[in-house]
């Protein structure tokens, strides 16, 4: 059975940016996985940080459940996730233990460093997927078959320097949308802490409108989520897209995208 693995760095990511991807895999027939580099130690103001640390794993699981898909545990505290070797070794076990076909994870350029801390070793722990001289820990055996990297639209549509993010492609996810929002809704903890931390009136509806306007950069779809594949060298023989062979109609390439390639 082919496999996804989402890689994300705090427990509610995934759902504002690819869940409805990952769901629709998953009707498929793919084997889903997800983790959280972070445990969202610093999501709160009232509570101490292994309380809410606590409370959201437990929501991270249900939403994962939820979401049809295998939950990995996180592997450090908010703001606290780094480029090291010790990581990436986690990381990398992950990744092998889901023997990951696809991985999807944030975008390179993001607003804060836990997104972009995530996505680099979301990359070298699946570039180092078929290196068996790399330690993972635990010790998991390594595999060779391509894996396709997938990354998300940045949270607000831009880079951290106000630049406009376009996607490569957009996939359709109208279908999926309330399943999305029901897996969002499960993480409780962050409805007040991003109101009062970030300005963000309306969790779910926050979700709900990027989607809305991902579907209108579209022209095609109702609500959508935004991609770019990450090069191929080093991950697969040759340049594949497989959301685009599976997901069909449901899978529009921006043309201006790929000619400015």
């Amino acid at each position: 059975m082919p496999s996804c693995l989402a890689i994300f760095a705090h427990p509610d990511d995934l759902e504002f940016v690819g869940a409805g991807t990952l769901l629709l895999l998953g009707e498929a027939g793919w084997d889903l996985h997800v983790t959280h580099l972070c445990n969202g130690n610093c999501g709160s103001i009232e509570r101490d940080a292994e309380t809410i640390a606590g409370i959201r794993l437990a929501e991270a699981k249900a939403a994962a459940r939820l979401l049809g898909a295998r939950h990995y545990p996180p592997i450090a505290n908010d703001l606290e996730l780094a480029y090291t070797t010790p990581m990436l070794r986690r990381v990398a076990s992950i990744v092998r233990e889901a023997s990951a076909d696809i991985v999807l994870t944030h975008a390179p350029s993001d607003y804060m460093e836990d997104h972009m801390m995530a996505c680099r070793l979301a990359v070298s722990a699946a570039f180092a997927r078929g290196a068996p001289n790399f330690e993972t820990d635990p010790p998991r055996a390594g595999y060779t078959h391509d894996v396709t990297i997938y990354h998300a639209m940045p949270h607000g549509l831009r880079d951290p320097l106000r630049k406009r993010v376009v996607a490569e492609a957009y996939v359709d996810t109208t279908s999926v949308q309330e399943r999305k929002a029901e897996a969002l809704a499960l993480h409780r903890s962050q409805r007040e802490w991003l109101d009062v931390s970030q300005g963000m009136d309306s969790y779910v509806e926050s979700m709900h409108e990027m989607a809305r306007e991902v579907g209108r950069m579209s022209g095609s779809f109702a609500y959508a989520e935004g991609w770019r594949r990450h090069l191929h060298l080093g991950f697969s023989a040759r340049e594949i897209d497989p959301l685009r062979t599976i997901l069909g109609e449901r899978y529009r390439i921006n043309p201006a995208y790929e000619a400015a390639l």
